[in-house]
């Protein structure tokens, strides 16, 4: 299984994220780096002016080398830490004074000014700094070597403080950085979010080119999504060609083989003959009623997502359709009684008036001879269009299973329907945001309510 991409927000806040990361760390031992080489700069300073005070201190003679230690050498020691202090004074490798295992320089010869260096002594770690200096003893020079150490726990309290300032320094660098990539990520994407809602906003029948303000890094998605929906106006537009000469060339020539049928109905002497011809009109009514409830359907489907937003006159259009029905009604001594009050919606003129067709259609076919259909419309919100009939009912069925496609009552077999007629009514409803109902009448018959928004 394909797993979900990541979202284009969480993925620019991880990449910041894993950056701010980055330089924090880098930012943590960079500063922990400067501040134990400045801790140690600092003590080596201390430490070799505490030598040369030494060295300085150091006087020859007849009868040999004196040194008077000054205080101050070791006081200065003293006052950064609490450190352990350890000096040597070698003259010609013999001690003089101090401790005479204190490790020597690593490299023979010491200079004038301090050398500095670190060795292991008595189980820790000590910082040592050494002088050399020539002394005259017996009018004769003598080197002297003068060695200071101090233990390193100092620095190392120093350099564990400014470690854990600088984790705390990185610490809040990460927690900033975060809020600044979500920050980014938001203004990053901004633009995306915007295009997204401008094209939202357009109804399902506006296809112009889009010409939204957008960076330049969104103009081929720009470009691609015009061009999209340019073949997509063009693939509606011929849809709705093809459907049109679709009607014109399917029921022009069953119109023509059926008034061929009924002239050779008329002109037929053999009753075997007029029974052929009977069936065959039959099949042609058949297949005319079916292409057209098709072709009905192909409509309303094609134009569902881009109705036409104008005002209907539903008081009109109902009395046009039952004028247009009424010679059928005649020829089953029906009567179609309409009861209509002024009433307007906005929506797609030729999806309702397919919708009101179906309807009445359906209750010509189902009704009994010598009975009223009643056609009502009554305002309100929302607008209510009404067929009545006395016909044979929904004999228990569910209206929700007769909606569907192809759908037909068992007590309609004998009629000729594709079962699409009340699908285009639904269907229709919908694509207005209304709803329609399907009941038995009380009495007997069908009552098929239509509910359409108000204007």
């Amino acid at each position: 299984m394909r797993r979900a991409p990541l979202s284009l927000r969480l993925r620019l806040v991880l990449q910041l994220l894993g950056i701010a990361a980055v330089l924090a760390i880098v930012l943590y031992f960079t500063v922990r780096t400067v501040a134990v080489q400045a801790a140690e700069a600092s003590q080596d300073g201390v430490l070799g002016a505490a030598t040369l005070a030494i060295a300085e201190s150091l006087q020859g003679g007849d009868d040999g080398v004196s040194v008077d230690l000054p205080y101050e050498a070791f006081s200065i020691l003293g006052s950064i830490s609490a450190d352990r202090v350890f000096y040597r004074i070698d003259a010609r490798g013999l001690t003089l004074t101090g401790y005479d295992d204190l490790p020597p320089p690593p490299e023979a010869g010491a200079a004038v000014t301090p050398v500095f260096y670190t060795s292991p002594y008595r189980d820790t770690e000590v910082r040592i700094a050494a002088v050399a200096r020539m002394v005259l003893v017996a009018r004769k020079p003598v080197p002297v070597l003068v060695m200071v150490a101090q233990t390193r726990q100092g620095q190392e309290a120093i350099a564990q403080r400014v470690a854990q300032r600088a984790a705390a320094i990185g610490l809040g660098s990460f927690v900033l950085a975060a809020a600044l990539s979500l920050l980014t990520a938001g203004s990053v994407l901004g633009p995306i979010n915007r295009l997204a809602a401008a094209v939202a906003r357009r109804g399902p029948q506006d296809l112009r080119a889009v010409d939204h303000p957008t960076p330049v890094e969104l103009r081929p998605l720009i470009t691609a999504l015009n061009g999209f929906i340019a073949r997509l106006r063009g693939a509606l537009t011929r849809t709705e060609t093809f459907i049109a000469e679709a009607a014109h060339h399917i029921r022009t020539p069953l119109a023509t083989v059926r008034a061929r049928a009924e002239i050779a109905l008329r002109q037929s002497q053999s009753e075997e003959m007029r029974e052929s011809l009977r069936a065959v009109i039959r099949a042609v009514e058949e297949s005319s009623r079916s292409a057209g409830q098709l072709l009905d359907h192909a409509t309303v489907v094609a134009r569902s997502d881009r109705l036409a937003d104008e005002s209907v006159d539903l008081a009109k259009l109902l009395a046009a359709q039952a004028d247009a029905f009424l010679p059928t009604a005649d020829l089953k001594d029906l009567t179609l009684r309409v009861t209509a009050e002024p009433a307007r919606v906005q929506g797609d003129r030729a999806l309702i008036e397919a919708a009101l067709r179906n309807l009445i259609d359906n209750a010509i076919k189902y009704s009994p001879p010598e009975t009223t259909i009643d056609l009502t419309l009554r305002p309100g919100d929302p607008v209510l269009i009404e067929v009545a009939d006395r016909g044979r009912g929904l004999s228990g069925q569910k209206p929700g299973r007769l909606t569907k496609r192809f759908a037909r009552g068992e007590n309609a077999r004998d009629v000729i329907g594709s079962g699409l007629g009340l699908t285009i009514v639904a269907e229709v409803a919908s694509a207005h945001g209304g709803r329609f109902d399907l009941t038995e009448r009380e009495g007997g018959g069908t009552c098929a309510r239509l509910y359409l928004p108000s204007a």
